[in-house]
């Protein structure tokens, strides 16, 4: 009896103060929050509710933490591989979903939210959300952002039509999530402030355009598929391109002249 009362007292302590800490962050006009929470059916349910904040601008499609960074803040938990639930019960990334497959394949019709037609776009199984949890949704809003901004250079990923095609090609969607990973570890996005020279200039990007992240998602994917094909890569040499494709980008963020996104000289990739 005790301790179930205990549990009890817990559980309201808990909701408590998350909904005076939602309370207090959703009156900032410039943050919009997610909660999530998910249950899991083998702990006491009072007790098992696990929560993730993730914040970005309103005035944006992407869910860019590091954008917080300007008003010293970054406060993002990434839902991990290993968490305790099977899948994702949200509306807002089934709508996404059917987004990105509606910008990829126009004409296809989508039979379900799992299907082997994922496959087609490059994700690993007929469950895209399996594929996207390691870096958290941030992932597939990046796919969305460049699929909207610019369709052109999307497709032609998508289906390789540019230059001399490997026999094993990486796949696309789940290479838009290394690309997005790699950003976020590159810039230094998990910290208070970054540490290193392209994510101090990148924050000075960020404060002149809030959609600095998305476009630089775009620029780096072109990067990526620009070295896959100058170093003839197959699929085992993924690392590698990836590798390369961060060595350049973070020469290009430490160049002098770069005050703008659009300075970035492989920023002209996107309009080939």
């Amino acid at each position: 009896m005790d301790h179930e009362f205990t549990a009890i007292i817990s559980s309201i302590l808990f909701g408590s103060f998350f909904y005076l800490l939602f309370l207090l962050l959703s009156v900032k006009k410039n943050v919009r929050i997610y909660i999530f929470y998910f249950w899991s059916p083998h702990e006491n349910k009072e007790a098992s509710a696990m929560l993730s904040f993730l914040l970005f601008s309103p005035q944006t499609k992407a869910m860019v933490g590091s954008r917080s960074l300007i008003g010293g803040l970054f406060n993002r938990l990434s839902i991990k591989r290993n968490e305790k639930f099977i899948d994702y019960p949200l509306t807002p990334i089934q709508e996404a979903l059917r987004a990105l497959w509606h910008i990829a394949f126009p004409n296809v019709a989508l039979k379900g939210l799992i299907s082997e037609q994922w496959k087609e776009m490059g994700w690993q199984g007929p469950n895209p959300s399996t594929d996207f949890r390691g870096c958290g949704f941030i992932a597939l809003e990046n796919l969305l952002f460049f699929g909207r901004t610019y369709p052109a250079s999307f497709h032609r990923l998508l289906f390789k039509q540019g230059g001399t095609r490997a026999t094993w090609e990486y796949p696309f969607a789940v290479a838009g999530i290394n690309v997005s990973f790699m950003l976020i570890q590159m810039l230094d996005l998990y910290s208070a402030k970054p540490k290193n020279l392209p994510g101090f200039n990148f924050l000075k990007l960020l404060g002149e355009d809030e959609e600095a992240f998305d476009v630089l998602y775009c620029i780096a994917f072109e990067m990526m598929e620009a070295q896959w094909l100058a170093m003839h890569a197959s699929y085992m040499k993924f690392n590698e391109v990836l590798q390369a494709t961060r060595t350049q980008l973070q020469r290009e963020l430490s160049l002098d002249d770069v005050h703008r996104i659009q300075d970035l000289p492989a920023y002209n990739l996107l309009y080939l």
